[in-house]
């Protein structure tokens, strides 16, 4: 299996490469726009084509750059079949996989973040029929829950059942790599590790250790930081809208 994180510490914007070099073919998830190069260089030199393209949700804080990695390698583009946007993608919903040579990945509708927030369980099938990692998105962090209040009034009450009735209940070992980690202003106090484990966030990640509802919805809308600069032509732009390309 080859795995790449990318990293981008001005704003804490991660994206990941992910594949089956022994098949020749990997995917992109939450591509940013200024590691294009870097995504088709590694797959180049993993004898690699790019077959899927994948956002975790519909970004509000830097462009995405689905569309274009998508047109320069003529792979699809797959959002939340929920996703409102202004042009065309391959829809997804909860419990679809999504085949990468011998690694699949997939579909967690976990939606609060953003209704079509996504989370996705990876299974490297050369090693174990057992998942190895998930991608959370903007759901888990490393040190926080996903800020809920961008889009949703309701978001809190929904990323509670997303977490605490889905991605909670899988195994501990599982390693999570989120779509953010500090810098971001997705969530409040997240860590510079942008990386951590299921059960180390269920024991320390301080959003996780409200379990009523009621509690953890409170806690979840305390402190939250300013929204992102530019939100809603950020969001105009990663919806296709007409005028904002």
């Amino acid at each position: 299996m080859i795995f790449r994180q990318y990293l981008k510490t001005e704003t804490g914007c991660a994206s990941y490469l992910l594949g089956c070099g022994g098949k020749g073919v990997c995917a992109v998830v939450d591509p940013h726009p200024d590691f294009i190069d870097r995504y088709l260089e590694a797959a180049e030199k993993g004898g690699m084509r790019v077959a899927a393209v994948i956002d975790t949700h519909v970004h509000a804080d830097h462009v995405s750059a689905n569309r274009e990695l998508a047109a320069r390698t003529g792979a699809p583009l797959y959002l939340h079949e929920s996703a409102r946007t202004h042009f065309d993608f391959v829809p997804l919903k909860d419990g679809d996989a999504i085949p990468v040579g011998n690694v699949e990945i997939r579909v967690l509708h976990t939606p609060g973040h953003t209704p079509e927030s996504i989370s996705l369980l990876v299974t490297d099938r050369s090693r174990s029929e057992e998942p190895w990692f998930i991608l959370t998105g903007d759901t888990l962090f490393s040190g926080d829950a996903g800020r809920p209040d961008l889009i949703s009034e309701d978001g809190a009450e929904t990323i509670y059942h997303s977490l605490f009735d889905k991605l909670l209940k899988l195994p501990d070992h599982l390693e999570i790599y989120p779509a953010h980690f500090s810098g971001s202003v997705c969530g409040r106090g997240l860590s510079g590790k942008p990386v951590s484990t299921l059960g180390f966030e269920k024991r320390f990640n301080r959003a996780l250790q409200n379990r009523e509802k009621s509690e953890f919805v409170r806690r979840l809308l305390e402190e939250v930081p300013a929204k992102p600069e530019n939100m809603a032509a950020i969001v105009r732009r990663n919806k296709g809208e007409p005028g904002e390309e």
